[in-house]
């Protein structure tokens, strides 16, 4: 490196670059919020339903728990089945995706056995009837955020 900046060559105007209107910074937590809406005002599902009534394609989801938010492994794998559930649509087929949630057993029953930890609450203490209506509020919420989460990662599906 060149101890005085005069004497360092602008290497700038030696590079053949493409022009682009595209920005160079996405910008994506600000943008985001606008193309949900234009998605919604649009109505982007309806729109993909209009082939409904010609041969049927229905992807039933293999149901994440729903004991907290989406991860990078939920992401990659609802993105291949939304990219599966298109390309049929696109294909001329009556696509469906039902999405589903797994909204019981062991991980959702240890998240609720957690906040009794915490709480310095024994489990075995709790009413059964008690402890199954938690679990159920438990996995209802995160249903609700997993839903808004695979809406904002573009996922169509009903």
């Amino acid at each position: 490196m060149c101890a005085d900046t005069a004497d360092t060559p602008d290497y700038k105007q030696s590079l053949n670059l493409p022009k682009t209107d595209f920005p160079m910074r996405a910008g994506l937590p600000k943008r985001e919020p606008s193309w949900l809406e234009r998605w919604e005002k649009i109505g982007v599902y309806d729109r993909l339903r209009e082939k409904e009534g010609r041969t049927p394609f229905v992807l039933h989801d293999g149901p994440p728990y729903a004991n907290g938010h989406l991860h990078i492994g939920h992401a990659l794998n609802k993105t291949i089945k939304d990219m599966i559930v298109r390309s049929h649509q696109m294909m001329g087929f009556d696509s469906r995706y039902v999405p589903g949630w797994d909204c019981h057993g062991l991980p959702i029953e240890w998240k609720i056995e957690e906040q009794y930890r915490k709480k310095g609450k024994n489990k075995d203490a709790v009413d059964v009837v008690e402890f199954r209506q938690e679990c159920r509020a438990f996995a209802d919420k995160w249903v609700d955020i997993q839903r808004e989460e695979f809406k904002r990662l573009g996922i169509t599906g009903n």
